[in-house]
């Protein structure tokens, strides 16, 4: 390549600077021009004059020399050298060992491995000979498909056919603006930019305007002002260009019923077929679903009782719009409750979303129709949250509450959202023109299902019988807890910081890993600072986190500069828990306006794994005989009610086998890794790669057979081996053993705990006569109805537990004999034999 670009540029074998720098990009796109102009100064400073190289020039051994210097990252080079098997390359079965053992992929063939290495080892050689080089291997790491998020999460695969309630809804407050709420403009283009992103909630604020022509904008304030008709038209061409979920429009009604007639003629023929204008089914038990309401628009707001007839009546002020005016004109609390004229055919226009004012969840529960919505500021809903966050998550399994900012948030600063997904509060309104860090986890958050906008909640803020407190510190009834590991490797091209007042050009980079969820989850670390290097840091630096409930985790990247004067910030990344993906993964770093920087990147390794028994994580280091002895079980709790704790006690010794059954599978695959001096996070196929190797590579002549009766495998070493290697082999057994015992007696397991389940639901329709009956009142009462929950929510968690830890033993033995298969195809020492 170096000869061909060389003869087009002139008839000498040398490269100018440009047609270096065009050559280098073209071979490594990731590689910053900026760079190699500085190596090439560098290069004219130290080069002795020779005869043969013209000034400014750079012969083909020099720029090999070059290119190898800055394209090659050491981190990446060692990486690939531990899966060689030959030299500095991999072939297509080394290839495919490191994407089974280390990305995690399954069923990988020779024909992918070759596609790969055709798409990314950039020399024809390699190509033609199935090797892939650290430059090759180096662009595919960089690739999409070594992204730390997995593309499965691009597009919507969650169940969408459960009731509104169920979902989190990407939700905006005062969508109009965008900046502040004093005196910043209003603006279309600001609907544009929310429903671009997946918004599905958008608010107005609707005003009269002039010549009978309905405005929105920020009420007694200096901001500016837009046409209703506007908003309409513009939220009718981009409601449904990113999801075709439906969009809700948030009313905040201060107009005259004149112009409220305006207002739904305009949306009515506007929005036409995509306006719902289905009446309520007071029949129906719940809301309908996203899926029923695909690309159909809803409006929020206030509405008429269903028997008037007249064109207008009125209706209480009891929306957020009447507290956030309360507040601004410091009057008595009965302003947020004074009537207003509403007009009936705006009110038609009103269905599944009509806004009633909360008084406290047990009015809600015995009077709140499944239509009625309210909203509350954030402060309000701070309280609750703190105060009832089991009421309140209950409460949001069946309504829809909103969540807005509070009115002094002049400057459109953000709440965190997070405090109100632990409620289960569904429509969590943010600023969406004012970036930062609640922001990012707002984006962040929303990826998970394709960016549609509409999040399912987790299993235990939905199932009518559990018990849940968003303020737990403790291990989630029926929930694995998750150990996750990162290790920050290093860094490429940091820019410094904008806005910095910096004391020097370089940039001192550190990464902070902060994860969001409940507070049991809630985490921060930090890397030490590298000095002086923005451009390829090493951090190499390891970390744990606990993640107790998994569907709503966050875990957010940061890169910092230590040394600055005024912004430290360089570049962040918030990826919800469950889609990222495990092995050796680049993260592709975005600005504070949330845009990709270009060739910005963290290399990483992330790993998860289950946490064994109910104790800490397991350290590193520590062996796994010293968790052997105690075991902590999920236990049922008393309800208080002789009859009813007898039903339970049923349960006792199958939640114990269940926890005896899967914990020994953990404790001995753990003890199964630190026999084959592999860490907590490595995986079985690497334990077998590993072992195969050592036999392969022992001075003795030794083998080792792999015998298959039925679905469970033996290993046998033929030969002498080392102790260390025996010992290895028996660990292995003995995981083997575990494997069997978990598989044939999960089943049983599993039906006895759903027996013992179905048996407590017998209880559950008259509960509260049963339990008054022996005495229970007041707060023993509502004690007695949480435990009954969480007995129920246990049973069937534990149960699940039980049937997921039966596929991941079925899982391990395919690994086992794919990966033996894999290593026998190379080496001569592994034999498989099938009985």
């Amino acid at each position: 390549m170096f000869e061909s670009e060389a003869r087009e540029e002139t008839n000498e074998n040398t490269l100018d600077e440009k047609g270096v720098v065009r050559l280098m990009t073209k071979l490594n796109n990731n590689i910053a021009p900026a760079r190699i102009r500085q190596k090439l100064k560098e290069i004219e400073l130290n080069r002795s004059e020779s005869p043969g190289t013209s000034r400014g020039r750079l012969s083909s051994d020099e720029f090999i020399s070059l290119f190898k210097e800055i394209s090659t990252r050491p981190e990446i080079y060692f990486l690939l050298v531990r899966y060689a098997s030959k030299a500095d390359y991999l072939t297509t079965d080394d290839l495919l060992l490191f994407l089974e053992a280390e990305q995690g992929m399954q069923r990988v063939t020779k024909d992918r491995c070759i596609e790969i290495i055709n798409k990314y080892e950039p020399s024809k050689e390699g190509c033609k000979r199935g090797q892939i080089g650290v430059d090759g291997f180096t662009q595919y790491l960089l690739s999409e498909e070594c992204d730390v998020f997995d593309p499965e999460h691009q597009s919507v695969i969650q169940d969408m056919s459960q009731p509104l309630s169920h979902y989190y809804i990407a939700s905006s407050h005062n969508t109009y603006l965008m900046k502040d709420q004093l005196q910043g403009p209003s603006s279309v283009e600001a609907y544009i930019r929310a429903l671009n992103k997946g918004c599905r909630c958008v608010e107005l604020d609707c005003w009269d305007g002039p010549n009978d022509d309905p405005i929105i904008y920020h009420g007694h304030t200096f901001t500016s002002k837009i046409q209703f008709k506007a908003v309409i038209e513009t939220i009718n061409q981009y409601a449904f260009a990113k999801s075709q979920y439906p969009v809700i429009l948030s009313i905040e009604n201060h107009c005259s019923v004149k112009q409220q007639n305006t207002m739904a003629e305009y949306m009515a023929s506007i929005f036409g077929d995509k306006l719902y204008k289905q009446s309520i089914n007071e029949n129906e038990p719940h809301l309908p679903s996203p899926d029923c309401l695909k690309e159909k628009i809803l409006i929020k707001g206030k509405k008429l009782p269903l028997d008037i007839i007249s064109e207008d009546g009125y209706v209480t002020d009891e929306d957020e719009g009447a507290e956030s005016e309360k507040k601004k004109n410091n009057k008595s609390k009965d302003a947020s409750t004074k009537k207003h004229k509403l007009a009936k055919r705006l009110s038609d226009l009103v269905n599944y979303c009509v806004s009633t004012r909360f008084h406290d969840f047990q009015s809600s529960q015995q009077k709140q129709k499944y239509w009625e919505m309210c909203s509350y500021s954030e402060s309000t809903a701070l309280k609750l949250a703190m105060g009832c966050p089991e009421e309140f998550v209950n409460h949001n399994k069946r309504f829809l509450s909103r969540i807005y900012p509070n009115g002094m948030r002049v400057d459109s600063s953000n709440y965190n959202p997070q405090d109100f997904w632990n409620c289960g509060c569904q429509m969590v309104a943010l600023n969406y023109q004012t970036h930062g860090l609640m922001m990012d986890l707002y984006n962040g958050f929303f990826t998970k299902n394709g960016g549609c906008g509409y999040v399912l909640k987790p299993n235990i803020m939905r199932e009518e019988i559990a018990y849940f407190s968003a303020n737990t510190k403790d291990v989630i009834p029926g929930v694995s807890p998750q150990i996750l590991h990162i290790k920050i490797i290093s860094g490429q091209h940091f820019p410094k910081p904008k806005g910095s007042g910096s004391r020097g050009d370089v940039t001192d980079p550190y990464v902070t890993i902060e994860i969001f969820g409940i507070p049991a989850d809630c985490a921060e670390e930090r890397t030490k600072t590298v000095p002086h290097n923005g451009y390829s840091p090493i951090f190499d630096e390891s970390f744990e986190f606990q993640i107790n409930l998994p569907d709503l985790a966050l875990v957010r990247f940061s890169v910092l500069d230590d040394d600055y004067i005024g912004d430290e910030f360089i570049g962040q990344y918030t990826i919800p828990f469950e889609c990222m993906q495990t092995g050796y993964r680049h993260i592709r770093l975005l600005s504070n306006t949330g845009d990709t920087m270009e060739n910005c990147t963290l290399f990483v390794h992330i790993a998860i794994t289950n946490k064994r028994g109910g104790g800490k994580a397991h350290k590193r280091g520590m062996s796994v005989k010293k968790a052997k002895g105690k075991k902590d079980y999920t236990s049922m709790k008393a309800v208080g009610v002789k009859s009813i704790d007898e039903t339970f006690k049923v349960a006792i010794q199958p939640l114990r086998d269940g926890t005896d059954i899967r914990d020994n599978v953990q404790v001995a695959l753990a003890e199964f890794k630190e026999t084959c001096g592999l860490s907590p996070i490595a995986n079985i196929k690497q334990c077998i790669r590993l072992l195969a190797t050592r036999v392969s590579n022992s001075t003795e002549q030794a083998s080792l057979i792999l015998y298959t009766s039925g679905e469970y495998p033996t290993l046998e070493a033929q030969g002498t081996l080392p102790e260390i290697l025996k010992k290895a082999i028996l660990s292995f057994d003995e995981l083997v053993g575990h494997i069997r015992e978990l598989i044939d007696n999960a089943d049983s397991v599993y039906e006895r705990l759903l027996h013992a389940q179905r048996a407590g639901m017998e209880w559950h329709e008259d509960l509260d006569n049963v339990c008054q009956q022996s005495g229970l009142k007041g707060k023993k009462l509502s004690k007695a109805t949480e435990n009954f929950s969480w007995n129920i929510r246990v049973l069937k968690g534990q149960a699940d537990l039980v049937l997921q830890a039966k596929k991941e033993s079925q899982e391990y033995l395919t690994q086992v004999r794919l990966t033996l298969y894999m290593i026998y195809l190379i080496h001569v020492h592994v034999y498989s034999i099938l009985e």
